[in-house]
């Protein structure tokens, strides 16, 4: 196992992955901009180091400098967490060649994944679902392309191979729209990414959001942690999450958590990974895959009782799974709040001083957050500064349980959507069942 691990990120991420440190009997490092010296995973780390000015161009996504800090530390190993350089095959290549682990798969196998068109390619290799769509880069023939979506019908969507998060894709409606669609697309791609390449799918009209947890070591073990719903979004980000996605058809559930394992097997990937999938009427289709620790990663925790950061860091060390397949089993049901320090009516960001802090408790409740009385909230970052989870023995328990420790938790001081989360726990629509992706958008007016 390592000595010690440089924890390259901040906030409840870096908080989480400290604790996960400190129950193995790890070392820690915590970097840091200088707005973030008084973060709580800093305060506790073994050792610290500032690694630039506020700005996360400057610091978290200051390669040189998170290198140089595992250096003068004489850290082993460096964790990305979730978001900044966590899906950076460059940061991962660089990180091997600086003779330090990077916690997390190949940079071959983050370039493999980061690329849709390919990713694409390599899941129907292993039998993964896909959307039915171009199966590869569109060209410059406008009569092929026309053919191409046409066959597929109306809707479609144009996607930049390189995008993600929401970003790098537009929805045709007609073939009139199509030529100029895929155009604006190719353009905004190679702004915002560098990489003009473009593909075409169907666009599924009311799909849910079903994600595959999956763990796997250098071994060739690889396991599945059941499945999560993250339907309910705003602009593409998740608001709230559940495991086990509620309402999936059993036949369907069996065939894609094996097929995801088959693909761990076939890229020989290592670590922590989600395969993210668009679920209509009992299909599922594959739309890309996450090689980092997710956000959303503490529901399918609370309801297999694995702890994936462990994991994670055990076999990043090179050691193998601590279980198996058939040792883990289903129990109960977990939702997870995403809490944000933002206007619960206009979502814009709510920095400040917090004032007074009181997190919920109780049976079955999990509170992941940074944050404490008098902290105070920079305007540089994601505005995300809590996680509520609770776990019940069913879902509309463990949906009680959140709703009681909503109307629990105290923030004061700035601005927060839990108003909009205890809406959202108490809608008649999602308590009786799973909703679509639209749904959140529509029943906040914003579609």
């Amino acid at each position: 196992m390592f000595e010690k691990i440089v924890i390259a990120n901040r906030g409840e991420i870096a908080l989480r992955i400290l604790r996960a440190c400190r129950q193995i009997g790890i070392q820690s490092v915590a970097v840091h901009s200088v707005c973030d010296r008084n973060l709580k995973h800093v305060k506790l780390a073994d050792q610290t180091v500032c690694i630039g000015p506020n700005p996360s161009s400057q610091s978290y996504l200051n390669v040189p400098a998170i290198i140089a800090a595992a250096e003068v530390t004489d850290a082993q190993a460096i964790h990305p967490g979730y978001g900044f350089l966590a899906e950076n095959a460059d940061f991962a290549e660089r990180v091997e060649q600086s003779g330090f682990t990077f916690i997390g798969p190949s940079a071959a196998t983050i370039r493999l994944m980061g690329n849709k068109v390919a990713a694409i390619e390599a899941m129907q290799a292993a039998n993964v679902p896909t959307v039915p769509g171009s199966n590869g880069p569109l060209g410059d023939d406008d009569e092929k392309n026309q053919k191409i979506a046409k066959d597929l019908g109306f809707p479609v969507i144009v996607k930049a191979a390189a995008g993600g998060g929401g970003r790098g894709m537009r929805v045709v409606h007609s073939e009139s729209e199509l030529l100029s669609s895929i155009q604006i697309t190719k353009a905004e791609a190679k702004a915002a990414f560098g990489d003009a390449t473009v593909y075409l799918e169907k666009f599924l009209e009311k799909p849910r959001h079903v994600e595959v947890q999956v763990l796997a070591d250098k071994y060739g073990n690889a396991i599945h942690l059941y499945d999560r719903d993250c339907s309910l979004q705003r602009r593409h980000q998740k608001v709230l999450e559940e495991a086990p996605a509620p309402s999936v058809d059993p036949k369907a559930r069996t065939q894609v958590l094996e097929a995801c394992v088959k693909a761990c097997r076939n890229m020989g990937y290592v670590g922590a990974g989600t395969f993210e999938f668009l679920y209509e009427d009992d299909r599922f289709y594959f739309i890309e895959m996450n090689t980092r620790v997710q956000v959303e990663h503490p529901v399918s925790e609370m309801v297999t009782g694995i702890d994936i950061i462990h994991e994670q860091i055990s076999v990043a060390a090179g050691n193998p799974l601590s279980v198996t397949q058939d040792e883990i089993e289903l129990n109960g049901n977990a939702i997870e709040c995403r809490i944000n320090a933002e206007n619960p009516n206009t979502f814009l960001p709510s920095p400040g001083l917090i004032s007074r802090y009181h997190p919920p408790g109780g049976p079955g409740v999990r509170v992941d957050s940074h944050i404490y009385s008098g902290y105070p909230v920079p305007p540089h970052y994601d505005s995300m500064i809590a996680k509520i989870i609770t776990h019940g023995a069913t879902r509309e328990e463990a949906l009680r349980r959140m709703e009681v420790a909503l109307s629990e938790t105290l923030i004061d001081g700035i601005q927060t959507n839990i108003p909009m989360q205890q809406d959202i726990v108490t809608d008649e629509k999602f308590l009786s069942g799973p909703v679509s992706i639209h749904y959140l958008e529509k029943k906040l007016g914003l579609s």
